[in-house]
């Protein structure tokens, strides 16, 4: 778990550097699917101060298997989505301000343009409240439950985030990376949901076709947006969307 403590240890690290985790609001976490343990930021312990060696390994029943502090409060909610979502294998969750705004408003964030389009197909979703009993109890494990009824009808691989009503987001992806890539992106366009309304409130959608190919060009089964093989930029960088 060596491995998987560190990336996951640079991953909350990143979050903290992107801007979107105050305090210390937020966490990753990511799993090894194979041994069936999962690794997150420690319950309440500053990124300042924080080490690689902080990091806590759960298995996924949530008993502690290594290290010395209690895992995050929100981890029953991440074990629950890595039991819902198998393709999964890095979560997010913060209280950045622009998506939190979105789900304390209890909104979708809408697919306005094509940067909404490169990460999401579609709306982003605010899951319904959780009633009185789910916050009495098992309320973090419950936050998961009301998470995964808001992908009953939605491809959770193509909209890779959601808003918890009065909570705030999450999001996930393929790896610890990728969900943090996700997270920094959702805030980027809950700002410009919120911009666009203000300048235009019937603003409309984008449209499908163009949402289908920016979305495509970059996930689809042809897809052909950056290098093959990820090959590491050379000289200048091109700037986001090229």
């Amino acid at each position: 778990m060596k491995e998987l403590k560190k990336r996951v240890f640079r991953q909350n690290i990143r979050l903290a550097e992107s801007g979107l985790i105050v305090l210390t609001w937020g966490n990753v976490s990511g799993i090894d699917r194979e041994k069936g343990l999962v690794c997150i930021k420690p319950s309440g312990v500053p990124y300042e101060t924080m080490t690689e060696e902080d990091m806590v390994v759960v298995d996924m029943d949530g008993n502690v298997v290594d290290g010395k502090y209690r895992p995050s409060s929100d981890t029953p909610t991440h074990l629950y989505l890595y039991k819902q979502f198998e393709n999964i294998s890095g979560i997010v969750h913060t209280h950045s301000a622009y998506a939190t705004a979105w789900a304390q408003a209890g909104k979708d964030i809408p697919a306005y343009g094509t940067t909404h389009a490169d990460a999401f197909y579609g709306d982003v979703p605010c899951s319904r409240a959780l009633t009185k009993s789910e916050i009495e109890r098992d309320y973090e494990h419950n936050t998961g439950v009301v998470i995964a009824e808001a992908f009953e009808d939605k491809d959770y691989n193509a909209i890779p985030a959601v808003l918890v009503k009065n909570h705030g987001p999450f999001t996930w992806g393929k790896t610890p990376e990728k969900a943090v890539d996700n997270a920094i992106t959702l805030e980027e366009v809950a700002k410009m949901a919120l911009f666009t309304e203000q300048i235009n409130p019937s603003a409309p959608r984008v449209d499908e076709c163009l949402l289908e190919k920016h979305y495509s060009r970059k996930h689809g089964k042809n897809a052909y947006y950056g290098q093959a093989g990820n090959a590491p930029r050379r000289g200048r960088q091109a700037p986001a969307g090229e």
